[in-house]
């Protein structure tokens, strides 16, 4: 099987205006390359997570409304910024709790809404720098994540991840997985504790995946084992994603992430969420404000079996997300530095420092 680490989790072909991403649904099985350049075909891959993981939503949407963009038949440009608030509008619904889908469309519209006494063809041109560039952050917002989360393990510990938060969720190195992929790099043993995240099982499917992939020490362990091996002292530390940080501090990731954050506290282990500026909502007052999305019974029920899992019938209740309280954060890692509680100021601090860089 090819190396998935040498296919390009999301890329924009210019020439063909098309949408290039893994199908992550297929994955470890198949890796198969999708091109889209349909309003409705986008939309599905995001919801249906062909695309997935935070970053990686928010550079396909910037690319993909750029290739839509290119659909719109008129040279008028308030027209155009008209049929392009649609597009964006409709994006934007197809997936509600990761902040980076909105946060992406919404750059791309402002910077065409800014250029509205411009042709429609210098706008798209604009665009399309725009949606490439956007990617581009998003390696540089990953390798410093990684810098800075990398001087919070040393050789030998043990690193417990939940869901995908590796370079199948961005554009490279990942988040999560960013000071374990530097680790790596720099002769570092870290050995990787991967739930296997049910219940589309991101963690096995993919997290074990690109791990293993890279050559690194990953070892695949069920949801309800991690308070097991934290016990067992084989862990020192956790990190994981997320797909929208509150103003509070409080982080929107993956159902589960709230239970490893509380079985981490109990046995004294830093969690560390590591997040893209993008990411952080100050918005969003706390966890109880952010929108969890609901996914469908099935994918509890049958999608992974052979046979229906479950009895015809039966109510399911199938949460995308769940919320881990601050207090049993250690430390938000952004691309800035690392925030600490109390979160209100110190998320205020990192965005301080964001500004005056870009002065």
């Amino acid at each position: 099987m090819d190396n998935i680490l040498k296919f390009e989790t999301v890329e924009l072909d210019t020439e063909k205006k098309e949408l290039v991403i893994i199908d992550q649904t297929k994955l470890p099985e198949d890796i198969e390359i999708i091109r889209l350049k349909e309003a409705q075909e986008i939309w599905d891959a995001i919801y249906l997570l062909k695309v997935r993981g935070a970053p990686a939503i928010g550079v396909a949407a910037a690319m993909g409304l750029y290739v839509l963009a290119c659909s719109i038949d008129t040279d008028v440009t308030d027209v155009f910024l008209a049929e392009l608030l649609k597009i964006k509008d409709y994006l934007n619904s197809s997936r509600p709790t990761a902040v980076n889908l909105s946060w992406a469309l919404e750059r791309m519209y402002r910077l065409a809404e800014s250029m509205r006494e411009s042709t429609v063809t210098d706008i798209l041109k604009a665009l399309k720098d725009e949606a490439i560039a956007i990617k581009s952050e998003d390696i540089a917002v990953c390798k410093a994540i990684g810098e800075y989360g990398l001087a919070l393990i040393k050789s030998g510990d043990g690193v417990l991840t939940h869901c995908n938060a590796g370079q199948l969720a961005t554009c490279r190195y990942g988040t999560a997985t960013a000071p374990i992929y530097l680790a790596h790099e720099r002769g570092m043993n870290i050995k990787v504790y991967a739930d296997e995240t049910r219940p589309l099982l991101q963690g096995a499917r993919l997290t074990s995946f690109e791990l293993s992939s890279a050559g690194i020490d990953v070892t695949l362990i069920c949801d309800n084992m991690a308070a097991t091996v934290m016990r067992q002292g084989k862990v020192q530390a956790v990190f994981v994603g997320c797909d929208r940080v509150a103003a509070n501090g409080d982080t929107a990731n993956k159902i589960g992430t709230s239970m490893v954050a509380t079985a981490a506290a109990r046995y004294g282990i830093p969690v560390y969420i590591c997040a893209p500026t993008s990411t952080i909502d100050m918005n969003t007052p706390n966890g109880e404000a952010i929108k969890i999305e609901e996914r469908p019974a099935e994918e509890v029920t049958e999608m992974w079996y052979k046979h229906r899992m479950a009895p015809e019938g039966v109510k399911v209740y199938n949460p995308a997300f769940d919320i881990t309280d601050n207090d049993l954060i250690a430390g938000i890692i952004t691309e800035y530095g690392i925030a600490k509680a109390p979160y209100d100021k110190s998320l205020k601090e990192i965005f301080n420092v964001k500004l005056s860089k870009k002065r």
